[in-house]
């Protein structure tokens, strides 16, 4: 934007200076035209019209020298302004590609959790009410986990390692009974793995 600015505000000043050199150019045509007609007669309006002709080549040669300066100016404003628009469209890209990229990832998601959903209704429908309670109780305490594979005698919960006594009592539990980790108190899923 501050690159489109400077290129717009160098087009109006070179704009402004060619009108400037263009305004000159025609008085001092007009000036000449004047001197070679030999309608002015006078010694002193001869030699006043020919100093102010000089005065208006000078001037002339002033405001193209402006010009040429603003041109540059331009000229590298106008660079700036593709460069910068060469790396924004390189940058919205990279933008467009990401979105794609996490928008698929979360249709991938979507679809994911529609079907674990689908799994977990299925798998409630198999347990108890009162487990299928402390279980869910359980998991909001416990920032979504509420069941955890004993793992050679670690709640993989808390990934703490059980206490000897605690793994007697898990070992002589029915099969059936629920146990839960003494440290953060998730339901534990005995495996071959326990450990037990």
């Amino acid at each position: 934007m501050a690159a489109q600015t400077e290129e717009s505000d160098c087009a109006r000043e070179q704009t402004k200076a060619e009108q400037d050199v263009d305004q000159v150019r025609r008085r001092a045509a007009r000036d000449q035209q004047r001197l070679d007609s030999g309608a002015v007669t006078s010694p002193k309006d001869l030699e006043n019209l020919q100093r102010e002709i000089a005065s208006l080549a000078k001037r002339q040669g002033d405001l193209e020298d402006v010009v040429l300066e603003v041109m540059e100016r331009r000229e590298s404003a106008q660079e700036r302004v593709a460069e910068l628009t060469d790396r924004v469209a390189s940058v919205q890209a990279k933008i467009d590609d990401a979105t794609g990229r996490r928008d698929a990832a979360f249709e991938e998601i979507d679809a994911e959790v529609a079907s674990v959903t689908k799994e977990r209704e299925v798998v409630a429908g198999s347990v108890p009410a009162d487990l299928l309670k402390l279980y869910d109780k359980l998991r909001e305490q416990q920032g979504g986990i509420g069941a955890a594979k004993l793992y050679q005698r670690t709640c993989q919960g808390c990934r703490q390692e059980l206490a000897i006594t605690e793994l007697n009592e898990i070992r002589s539990a029915a099969p059936d009974t629920v146990v839960r980790c003494e440290n953060c108190r998730r339901i534990l899923v005995r495996t071959s793995d326990s450990g037990l």
